[in-house]
């Protein structure tokens, strides 16, 4: 009765190319006898070395107080003669010629097997990497973005650096910036880097190969620089507020080159980025040739992301300026609430982005500010309703450039801490 399953088991195993040793109830070798009455009969045990073998192995190694262990030393030295032709040896190698013990320095009077801890003239000139970094990050703490850091991250607020990169990039500076950036980056508290914005927008980058190296590079560059970093990026993406519309699609399609989704969805797939915040500024006036209002345009683009899955992949978050007004928000209570629900709430009920990011204030071409608040941060109705999402805040985040404070850095990020739980520092 046992037979059938023993052939079958063999063929299976001869399919995947294992082999079944032959076997004898009378090897000499086999230890079948120490498994239990249950293990099937294709299962068998070999001694590499019998019980008797074992014990002849220890005796040859400890007799005479170990005297084999003791004799048997490392193998001959390998040597290279270099007076004989067929060798070949640099004269400039550095080394005295000498065989050193293992963690001992090549050149007598070095430290660290060979590293110069002080020049001739007797000062340091060798620092170690995690010294450079430590150094780095200290000075970047005293700048206006590292203080802004440490005192959005007093008030409560988690903080991402934004920089931009691509200038640094096309002008051959990208590991220069990139070591700048991660200075700030390296504080503690820091969640990540967002390193570019309107990525493919505007027209810092001409070309899908400029723009696809762009984002590797430096997705790779902060990657050394900050490991355990997260990376962000901001774009806009067109097409996705056509949806089904073929005309819309490829008329945008060709207005936008550089914003394929299908792009920016390989950069999310292949993890060059851990966010991407995608600008609501363009729903109102894009689509109204094909009769898409701003409405249908939001509703479009997170449809389209979800079934890209592009939420799957990476932290998606909706950017919004509207509520910014010239001088201060000029929304009424009404208009301010109706503005909340369809670029704060309705992002978030669409179940495609996790974070909604207001511009609380900015500067235009001419240097008019375009703030929510009043002057020195004076309250409005926008901003009494905006204090009101106390229940999503987790997910409500601003940026802050230090350079252009309001009031000063302390007060600005106090006021901004009554709405947002997250800030994205502007680095120089």
């Amino acid at each position: 009765m046992r037979l059938r399953p023993l052939i079958v088991t063999g063929l299976a195993l001869s399919m995947l190319g294992i082999g079944i040793p032959a076997w004898s109830a009378d090897d000499p070798r086999s230890c079948n006898d120490l498994m239990s009455s249950d293990t099937p009969a294709y299962v068998m045990c070999t001694w590499l070395a019998t019980p008797e073998e074992a014990a002849d192995i220890a005796r040859f190694w400890l007799d005479n107080d170990g005297e084999n262990m003791k004799n048997a030393g490392p193998n001959s030295e390998v040597g290279v003669d270099c007076s004989e032709a067929e060798n070949a040896c640099d004269p400039n190698l550095e080394g005295d010629g000498e065989m050193h013990d293992v963690g001992s320095p090549d050149v007598e009077g070095s430290e660290d097997g060979g590293t110069p801890d002080a020049c001739p003239d007797g000062t340091k000139c060798h620092i170690d990497p995690d010294e450079v970094s430590a150094t780095e990050a200290a000075a970047a703490e005293k700048t206006a973005a590292g203080q802004s850091a440490k005192t959005a991250r007093t008030d409560g607020m988690r903080v991402w650096i934004d920089a931009e990169l691509a200038d640094d990039w096309k002008a051959g500076k990208l590991a220069e910036a990139a070591k700048k950036v991660a200075a700030l980056a390296a504080q503690p508290g820091v969640v990540g880097v967002r390193f570019s914005s309107q990525v493919g927008y505007n027209k810092t980058l001409q070309t899908a190969e400029e723009l696809d190296t762009f984002i590797t590079e430096a997705a790779h560059a902060l990657r050394q620089a900050v490991p355990g970093k997260k990376l962000a990026i901001h774009t806009v993406v067109p097409a996705l507020g056509c949806g089904a519309n073929e005309a819309c699609r490829t008329e945008i399609g060709k207005k936008y080159p550089l914003l394929d989704p299908d792009k920016v969805g390989a950069w999310l797939k292949a993890g060059l980025v851990d966010q991407l915040a995608l600008d609501n500024g363009h729903l109102s006036t894009e689509y109204a040739t094909w009769r898409i209002d701003a409405a249908e345009a939001q509703r479009n683009q997170w449809i389209q992301v979800r079934a890209r899955a592009w939420d799957s992949w990476a932290h998606i978050a909706a950017e919004d300026a509207v509520f910014t007004g010239p001088g201060a928000s000029q929304l009424t209570t009404e208009q301010a609430t109706k503005t909340i629900t369809d670029r704060v709430a309705t992002p978030l009920q669409a179940d495609a982005v996790e974070t909604v990011i207001l511009w609380t204030r900015w500067q235009d071409a001419k240097g008019s500010v375009n703030r929510v608040l009043g002057d020195k941060l004076a309250d409005n109705a926008t901003w009494e309703q905006l204090k009101k999402l106390d229940a999503v805040k987790a997910r409500l985040a601003t940026i802050y450039d230090p350079a252009t404070p309001e009031v000063d850095q302390a007060a600005d990020l106090k006021k901004l801490s009554e709405v947002f739980s997250t800030v994205y520092v502007r680095a120089a």
